[in-house]
């Protein structure tokens, strides 16, 4: 089985670099470049030279190129101490044109130029739009390079895995001899009162990198983060993986228990505490708070997160489905040919004929006549909300494992075992119980995997319909947007899951069904 599982795993890691690489090329250049900016509000603000330079910032944060400054090349040089900052005050002011330029700035603009034109950089010059001067007519100098997908495809597979250590933190001297890991059953959060483990670094970038709480998935970790990019347009600034992951809602307060004991009602979640290089530990509040640099904390929100409200619709859709579609596929095959079959077919055909959109227009049509709410409020706790989203989700599903397991079922009543078991007077309801029925639920079992952390990747056309801010409306969130970062990390996020699904759903299978074996002697 090892070889087996080692030989599917490279296989599928060949397949999401594959599918990466292909999203890639679809985004960064089959689509136009210039689409990002029709939903950008603040483009249309910009003018003159300013409109322009905004354009290759963003195309920077974008990933499409890379973006240098005169100025910044001014600083690095500074920083490789080949000039002092007076130096690089008095050449930093180019002129509005380039005879404007006093000598010793265009010696440094003429190797700005050469240093970077020697490393494959287009050099861009505005001059100075004296008209505009004020709203964004300065003069302007920069170089840029387009990053090949190539590069690109690298540099997100690199950048994939981020592990916290306690040398993450460099040059603390609060830190000698304090760096380390600690256990504990007591999370201090709790005021050391509630069992709840915890793991807490010190010299680490995240204070607590292993927790319990009460938002899915309950157990929390910090040690090993994953990187699928990061938000410019959906939650900007912000990394896909925690926009998927943090709570959302109104802020809320509960009774907090700070590091230095102090209790009171707070939104900080200490939990979310990372490292910040430049807190003040003389504040007055700071002081009164924390014992250390770990002060940089998020809010506390009353929502789940995206993925938790995917995988809480996901989950209980796909157990209203299997409760309904298991016995009805296996009354249908029963009762082949009989009006029930006639009548669980025809919704076969009509959920298969009608495009999903439609239907679940018509079932939320019908669900809001009945005063079932038909958009969901990410700060209203009413349960009802719930229920339309899964019935449309689970539904279409339902007609499919009615389909599958009538035909499989219908198969093996036909099958020469079972023949042979009839005709040795073993008894319909054993063979069905004994024999057919075990055999149809085999590859059931293989779709559990699948079915479980599928709901975590959400429902792109329901969530959309119903306003559920999930995994699946962020993935159309980004389309609309040209979040080009999210729709890639997006889609290596799934394809992952997809990989794993199948793994899982194999190992299942063979330990299910002993007739089933991965090694190469069983065949």
């Amino acid at each position: 089985m090892s070889k087996y599982l080692i030989k599917r795993l490279i296989r599928g890691l060949i397949s999401v670099v594959i599918v990466v690489a292909v999203i890639m090329i679809l985004v960064f250049s089959l689509i136009k470049r210039e689409d990002i900016f029709k939903s950008d509000p603040n483009f249309s603000k910009k003018q003159s030279n300013a409109r322009e330079t905004y354009q290759y910032e963003r195309w920077e944060d974008y990933g499409y190129l890379d973006y240098v400054k005169y100025t910044e090349y001014l600083d690095m040089l500074v920083n490789e101490g080949t000039i002092t900052p007076e130096k690089r005050t008095e050449v930093a002011k180019f002129g509005y044109t380039e005879a404007d330029d006093t000598e010793a700035v265009k010696e440094y603009v003429t190797k700005f130029k050469n240093y970077y034109t020697s490393k494959g950089y287009k050099i861009v010059r505005l001059d100075a739009d004296m008209r505009k001067l004020t709203v964004g007519g300065q003069q302007v100098l920069f170089a840029y390079k387009d990053i090949p997908v190539l590069t690109r495809l690298g540099r997100f597979f690199v950048e994939l895995l981020e592990v916290d250590t306690i040398h993450y933190v460099e040059n603390d001297e609060d830190l000698v001899g304090k760096r380390g890991l600690s256990f504990t059953f007591f999370d201090p959060v709790y005021g050391g009162k509630k069992f709840s483990p915890a793991i807490i670094g010190n010299g680490t970038k995240h204070k607590y990198l292993l927790y319990f709480d009460s938002n899915f998935p309950y157990i929390h970790q910090n040690i090993v983060k994953l990187h699928l990019g990061k938000s410019f347009a959906v939650n900007r600034g912000v990394e896909v993986v925690e926009t998927m992951t943090r709570n959302q809602g109104t802020i809320y307060k509960r009774e907090i228990v700070y590091p230095t004991g102090l209790v009171e009602e707070s939104v900080d979640d200490l939990h979310s505490a990372v490292y910040a290089a430049n807190a003040n530990l003389n504040n007055a509040f700071i002081k009164q708070r924390f014992v250390d640099k770990y002060t940089d904390v998020r809010s506390m929100l009353t929502s789940g997160s995206r993925i938790s409200l995917s995988f809480v619709i996901g989950i209980l859709s796909s157990i209203l489905a299997y409760l309904l579609g298991v016995p009805i596929g296996i009354a249908m095959a029963r009762n082949k040919g009989k009006w029930f079959d006639k009548i669980a077919t025809a919704y076969i055909v009509f959920i298969l004929a009608v495009p999903s959109l439609v239907y679940i227009f018509i079932f939320r049509t019908v669900g809001m006549a009945i005063k079932l709410p038909g958009k969901f409020d990410i700060d209203d706790s009413n349960p009802l909300q719930y229920v339309l989203p899964i019935v449309s989700l689970a539904l279409p599903s339902v007609a499919g494992l009615m389909q599958w397991l009538r035909r499989y079922m219908i198969d093996q009543m036909n099958s020469d075992y079972v023949k042979f078991a009839r005709s040795g007077g073993m008894s319909e309801r054993g063979i069905f119980t004994k024999h057919i029925l075990k055999n149809a639920a085999i590859p059931l079992v293989h779709n559990i995997p699948g079915t479980i952390l599928g709901a975590l990747v959400g429902a792109f056309i329901t969530e959309t319909i119903y306003s559920v801010p999930g995994t699946g409306r962020m993935l159309t969130e980004a389309i609309n947007l040209r979040d080009n970062s999210v729709i890639v990390g997006l889609a290596a996020f799934y394809s992952m899951l997809s990989i794993i699904s199948l793994i899982l759903g194999d190992i299942l299978m063979a330990l299910v069904d002993p007739r089933i074996s991965f090694s190469d002697k069983a065949r």
